[in-house]
Order: structure tokens, then sequence, then C-alpha cells
């Protein structure tokens, strides 16, 4: 599914994508690779683009819990379950976001 244009997020940027049927997606730029995850922090149900991106590690702007967006990997206190991961890929311009069909 195309979300946005490449020139839309620029590196260390997040942009909140939503999608009918799916809870809302953070999509992250790292160093110019495109990364997606559940928005929705695991510990504090906060929004994770609304946090700070330090180089691959979103950071949860309530209580500071620290994720590998690459991986969807809980890095820090106080939170300790892993974020879903989505698929990305870059078409030309376009980035393309791939959702499982089972929803």
């Amino acid at each position: 599914m195309p979300v946005f244009e490449v020139s839309e997020l620029a590196v260390g940027q997040i942009k909140r994508v939503c999608v009918p049927g799916y809870p809302p997606i953070a999509i992250y730029n790292v160093g110019g690779s495109f990364y997606a995850t559940a928005d929705t922090c695991t510990h504090a149900r906060a929004s994770l683009s609304e946090g700070d991106l330090d180089g691959r590690h979103v950071v949860c702007p309530v209580h500071w819990a620290e994720f590998d967006v690459t991986t969807g990997r809980a890095m820090s206190f106080p939170a300790s379950i892993p974020l879903v991961t989505y698929s990305v890929t870059v078409e030309g311009d376009t980035v393309i976001l791939a959702l499982p069909a089972d929803r």
C-alpha cells in the first residue's frame, strides 16, 4: 500500500500513518532507510510518532521507554514487550507499506 512520497519524511523523522482496519503505524526514516512499527508504546499506550528518533531507536514521549525500530525490540525499562513491525519498501519516490492480509 503506497503511503507517502519519500520527500515527505526527512532522515531522523517519524510519520504516523492510519490505515482502516489496523492500529496506527509509525514510519521512521533511519539514515534514508524506512522502517515501520505499531505507533503505540507497549508500556504506556502513548504515540511513538510523538517521541524522538535517535538513530534506530525511538524514545516514547511518556516514560522514555526505548525501542529499536528496525526490529521492534524493547530496549529499556519500563517497556518489555516488543512492537509489532511491518515491512516497508520504496518504489521510485513512493514509500510502500506491506500489511498482513489476515486482519
